[in-house]
């Protein structure tokens, strides 16, 4: 008998592991200019139709947005709803850094090399950053409401893991596309895979090496 509840206690657990499986997909999205250039500083996310909780774990980070080389880096930070974000100055000179963007504005006056300031982000949506001394810095923090995001790299491609099954909302945000928002939107199913070519403005919009 004992054998017995052994042997069927590992088979419920192999049977809830493999059911844990099958409730899970992965996503893979290519970015991609009207010329099919990969398109890098994309922010990907995926909203399941049930819709999704951001847990705590989501926002525990950490996500830096730090000043070097009298730049942000990186270019966009993706950070979900509730996250708190760093800004260690990392150069050698004094940086003001703000955003008059309406979903979060701020200002961290001045402050030298070692030092750090942080923020928690509360609103989803874009908040654009620039340095109130030099004014060839800029990046943008996309805050976003889903657990499910990611941003591409030079390959324009990203890869969202564990998606619940069934579908839900694609949305593709880069701050040089040319749409309502810098963003387009179609529907899909988690476990699919899904292309976008982007019709962008201007490259000057991002620094050099971020598109």
């Amino acid at each position: 008998m004992k054998t017995a509840s052994v042997s069927l206690l590992l088979g419920s657990v192999c049977l809830f592991a493999v059911a844990a499986n099958a409730s899970a997909a992965d996503m893979t999205v290519s970015v991609a200019d009207a010329s099919g250039k990969p398109v890098a500083a994309a922010v990907v996310t995926f909203t399941p139709a049930a819709g999704a909780q951001i847990s705590a774990a989501n926002r525990a980070g950490p996500f830096t947005m730090a000043q070097k080389n009298i730049q942000f880096a990186p270019y966009v930070l993706a950070v979900p709803v509730g996250a708190t974000v760093d800004f260690p100055n990392q150069d050698r000179v004094n940086h003001h850094v703000y955003s008059f963007s309406p979903v979060q504005p701020f200002q961290f006056p001045l402050y030298g090399q070692g030092k750090k300031r942080s923020l928690r982000f509360d609103h989803a949506g874009t908040v654009a950053l620039a340095c109130n001394i030099h004014d060839s810095m800029s990046a943008y923090i996309r805050v976003i409401d889903t657990p499910y995001y990611a941003t591409t790299d030079q390959s324009g491609r990203v890869t969202l893991k564990d998606l619940p099954q069934g579908g839900g909302t694609l949305t593709v945000w880069q701050p040089a596309l040319d749409a309502p928002d810098h963003a387009v939107s179609r529907q899909a199913q988690a476990g699919s895979a899904q292309s976008f070519s982007l019709k962008l403005k201007s490259a000057a919009l991002a620094p050099s090496g971020a598109y």
